[in-house]
C-alpha cells in the first residue's frame, strides 16, 4: 500500500525543465525575424533593375506606350529630356542649301547665255547670294522713263528669263526701285507708285502670258530706299532704276517671312 502511495506522488511531481522548450522556441522565432530583416534591408540593385523591366514589358504587350524618360543616376535628381541628334539635321540642311546654290548657278549661266544672244549684257545684273538669286532688269532696256509698262523690244528677253526661272520650286519676289529724283504725275503721284507698278507690271506678264502661279509670286516697292549705287551721280541713279526678279532661297524666304512678321 505504501509502495502505491509513493509511486503516485512520483508521477504528480512536475516537470520543471519544460520552460526551456518554450524559450527555445521563442529564441528561434526572433532568430529568424532578425534575419528576415537584415535581408530585406538590402537591395539588389540589378534584380530590381530586372523586376522592372519585367513589370513594364507586361504592360507594353497590351499598349503602346512612350518609352520611359531616361534617369541620370541613382545620386542624381530630376530627369533629362530626350536630345535629338543635331549633327544630321545640319549635314541634310547644308546639304540642300548646297543643291540650291547649283541651281540658281546653274539658271543664272542659262540667263547670261540669252543675254550674250540678244546682246543685252549691260542691260540685266545676276548676283547669288544667300538670298537667293537676284536678276535686276534695268529701267533702260525695259522700261520707258517715267512709265511701268514694259518696252516691246524687251520682251523676247523677257521670254527666255521667264522660261529659266519657271521650274524653279522656289518663291519668287518682284521688287522696284528708283533713284531719289522725285517724280509727280496723275499716274505716279510719287516714286513709291512708280515702283510698286513697274514691279506690278512684271507679276502680270508671269502670270498672264508665262502662266506663273500667282501663289508664288510676291510683289514690293522700294521707291529709292534701297539703292545699289550712288544717287548723287547719273550713272548711279541709272542702276538704282531697276526691277529685281528675286528666286528667293530657303533661308531668303524665311528672312522674309520673319521680316514681315516683326514689321
Amino acid at each position: 500500500m505504501s509502495r502505491l502511495k509513493k509511486q503516485k506522488a512520483h508521477e504528480k511531481e512536475p516537470k520543471l525543465e519544460r520552460w526551456l522548450v518554450s524559450y527555445a522556441d521563442f529564441i528561434t522565432l526572433l532568430f529568424a525575424v532578425f534575419v528576415m530583416l537584415y535581408a530585406m534591408s538590402i537591395v539588389d540593385q540589378k534584380k530590381m533593375e530586372e523586376v522592372q523591366a519585367s513589370i513594364q514589358a507586361s504592360f507594353s504587350r497590351d499598349q503602346i506606350s512612350p518609352p520611359p524618360p531616361k534617369v541620370i543616376g541613382a545620386r542624381d535628381f530630376g530627369l533629362i529630356p530626350e536630345v535629338l541628334d543635331q549633327s544630321s539635321l545640319l549635314q541634310g540642311h547644308d546639304e540642300a542649301s548646297g543643291a540650291e546654290t547649283r541651281e540658281f548657278s546653274r539658271i543664272k549661266d542659262e540667263v547670261q547665255a540669252n543675254l550674250q544672244e540678244f546682246a543685252a549684257k549691260n542691260e540685266v545684273g545676276l548676283t547669288v547670294s544667300e538670298r537667293g538669286l537676284v536678276i535686276s532688269l534695268k529701267e533702260a532696256g525695259f522700261f520707258p522713263s517715267g512709265t511701268a509698262k514694259v518696252q516691246a523690244q524687251a520682251i523676247p528677253l523677257l521670254d527666255k528669263i521667264a522660261a529659266s526661272i519657271s521650274g524653279s520650286p522656289n518663291p519668287i519676289r518682284i521688287e522696284g526701285h528708283t533713284d531719289n529724283v522725285p517724280v509727280n504725275s496723275s499716274l505716279f503721284p510719287s516714286n513709291w507708285e512708280l515702283s510698286t507698278a513697274r514691279a506690278n507690271s512684271l507679276v502680270h506678264y508671269l502670270i498672264e502670258k508665262r502662266g506663273f502661279d500667282g501663289a508664288k509670286l510676291s510683289v514690293i516697292g522700294y521707291a529709292q530706299y534701297r539703292p545699289i549705287a550712288d544717287n548723287l551721280t547719273e550713272e548711279g541713279r541709272k542702276l538704282n532704276r531697276r526691277v529685281d526678279i528675286v528666286l528667293l532661297s530657303r533661308k531668303g524666304a524665311q528672312g522674309e517671312a520673319l521680316r514681315s512678321g516683326a514689321e
